[in-house]
């Protein structure tokens, strides 16, 4: 349960741009276990992904992976291709994620859903069905 609560305030932390809190959670849920945290992740970003990308093409993806890389201090650091992989599995392509190290991805993940959540600037109540939102759809798979 303390895992859950912990995912919750770690997407919290990124839609907030928070990243100290986000790393001081992320560190938190090494230390205690993800349990089924890191399906909630994974369900925010794929929900995430799939608000902003449905329809678009890739070259929409790829202008938003190099803003992604640029808005970061280490973000050359991000694999772009890795990134636009992981963001077309999500609409269906799911072998681009085939070569991926699972820490990549994870890695991409979280800054990809950072930018996402960040352009979106939910309200609190929106911030908050949000994460149910991830909640649930993360309980269906686990």
């Amino acid at each position: 349960m303390e895992a859950r609560k912990e995912t919750s305030q770690l997407i919290r932390a990124i839609a907030e741009s928070d990243w100290d809190q986000a790393d001081r959670l992320l560190e938190r849920l090494d230390q205690i276990g993800w349990g089924t945290g890191s399906q909630v992740i994974s369900a925010a970003f794929a929900l995430a992904v799939d608000r902003r990308f449905r329809g678009k093409d890739l070259q929409d993806i790829a202008r938003f992976v190099a803003d992604t890389r640029a808005r970061y201090q280490d973000g050359s650091e991000l694999p772009a291709l890795a990134m636009e992989g992981i963001i077309r599995a999500v609409l269906g392509e799911a072998h681009l994620v085939d070569d991926i190290a699972p820490d990549v991805a994870f890695s991409a993940q979280i800054a990809i859903l950072g930018t996402l959540l960040h352009d979106e600037n939910m309200t609190e109540p929106q911030l908050d069905q949000f994460i149910e939102r991830a909640e649930r759809t993360a309980a269906e798979y686990t």
